[in-house]
């Protein structure tokens, strides 16, 4: 759209998070591989993923977390799509998503009617649940060697903190082979047993905490609640940094940022019924919909889609301005939102 500043484009290669594990485990000592974030040596890794923390949304709620910002330095990018599947394979493999291929919360795959949910490992949408761990064997779906299973190979595992219920699990076993994983339900117990592991003379520990990403997709990066659980986290940093044992290395990250849309800027297309003409199945997600057409419709969807989302965005942009100059604020764009 005229006067739309260009989306950035992932820094794959030389500061995305794919490139994040590669140099923790660089700095541990690990030949091999490489460290394009140019970190320091260091005998013990402790690497904090908060789903849902981008370096955006961090800098703009410095009174709620004070610590997490006095830590933040230059942001990396998150691969397309910017979701979590996408991201935490990424950060598993060291790999983009087109290589991984795991490229969205849901994709369609050849012989189902129904997108296929990487997250659940089982069928999306209406109807009944369908899982898909027998039908799809992980290993099958993402074969590539984990950068777990390279540092398991060498010597030094990973330990996987996070909830319970991702032992096993279909996205596990693709991603996460090699770790040692670690039912942790919350931040206290990611402390504790971080700590606990830690005390290891050389160590790599990896944990994994989901609520703050909850608590925007309940009640809105500008909610209160939102804040609450920022603070919550900050918190929670802060008293883990203060027992780490000396020399550790310390690392946070998010795996995608968060926005609120107002009514104007969502689209739903039951009201524009023209957009499911050709179309078989949508897959995706609101950060980045896949279109999967009918044999010989995808030039007509194209167009189709085009006109009205183009006319929509105008749209949009015009009450957004207004709103803009009524409220004395700019408006939030998904496409600069990216981790810390």
């Amino acid at each position: 759209m005229a006067g739309s500043p260009a989306p950035p484009l992932p820094r794959y290669g030389t500061r995305s998070l794919a490139e994040l594990v590669p140099s923790l485990l660089s700095s541990l000592g690990l030949a091999g591989l490489a460290n394009p974030l140019a970190l320091e040596p260091a005998p013990r890794v402790c690497l904090l993923l908060v789903d849902g923390l981008g370096w955006e949304l961090l800098e703009a709620n410095r009174p709620a977390a004070p610590f997490l910002n006095a830590m933040a330095g230059e942001p990396l990018s998150a691969g397309f799509p910017a979701t979590t599947a996408a991201s935490l394979s990424s950060l598993a493999t060291g790999l983009p998503p087109g290589e991984h291929g795991l490229v969205g919360y849901t994709m369609a795959l050849p012989g189902y009617d129904r997108a296929f949910n990487a997250l659940t490992w089982s069928l999306y949408g209406l109807g009944p649940r369908v899982e898909l761990l027998d039908e799809i064997e992980p290993e099958t779906m993402q074969p590539l060697k984990t950068l777990a299973e390279r540092a398991a190979a060498a010597g030094l595992p990973i330990h996987h903190l996070g909830p319970a219920f991702h032992a096993g699990s279909g996205l596990t076993r693709a991603i996460g082979r090699g770790e040692r994983f670690h039912a942790a339900d919350s931040l206290e117990a990611i402390t504790e047993m971080a700590i606990r592991l830690l005390g290891a003379p050389h160590a790599f520990v990896y944990a994994y905490h989901p609520r703050l990403d909850t608590a925007g997709h309940v009640s809105g990066v500008r909610s209160q609640a939102w804040r609450d659980e920022l603070t919550v986290v900050d918190r929670a940093v802060r008293l883990l940094a203060e027992q780490l044992p000396p020399a550790t290395l310390l690392v946070v990250t998010g795996d995608h940022g968060m926005v609120d849309l107002r009514p104007s800027e969502r689209l739903d297309l039951a009201d524009h019924p023209e957009l499911a003409s050709g179309v078989r199945l949508l897959a995706g997600e609101a950060r980045a919909r896949y279109v999967r057409t009918v044999a010989g419709a995808t030039a007509d969807v194209l167009t189709t889609w085009r006109s009205v989302i183009g006319d929509l965005r105008a749209a949009c942009h015009r009450a957004g301005q207004g709103a803009d100059r009524r409220r004395g604020r700019r408006r939030l764009r998904s496409s600069r939102d990216r981790p810390t």
